[in-house]
């Protein structure tokens, strides 16, 4: 419960991406860039289930997405177990887009 952030400065965009592919969450990635280009490419290439551009990881929230309280997280595309209908098997990846808010 501290102040501590992980950020990495990266030669090209696709140094980036194989960073994140070989030591990245699967849970919040962001990128900061006014490339609008290599923003898309960026959210099309991550593989998370939230990808920012130009927002903190910070909003990475059942209750900021309007989803209500979080009852648990998971960095895995399938956690469900048992029987379960279709919807039990869907996976999501939110784009989220800022101009640098922040989350107070």
């Amino acid at each position: 419960m501290d102040y501590v952030m992980a950020v990495k400065t990266v030669p090209s965009l696709s140094a980036a991406l194989e960073h994140i592919a070989r030591y990245g969450s699967g849970h919040s990635e962001c990128i900061i860039t006014q490339d609008e280009s290599a923003a898309r490419e960026f959210e099309r290439g991550v593989d998370a289930a939230c990808v920012y551009w130009n927002a903190p990881t910070s909003f990475t929230d059942g209750a900021q997405f309007g989803l209500g309280a979080e009852i648990g997280i998971s960095t895995q595309k399938l956690g469900p177990r048992g029987p379960m209908g279709l919807d039990a098997l869907t996976t999501y990846k939110w784009i989220i887009e800022g101009e640098g808010q922040i989350r107070e």
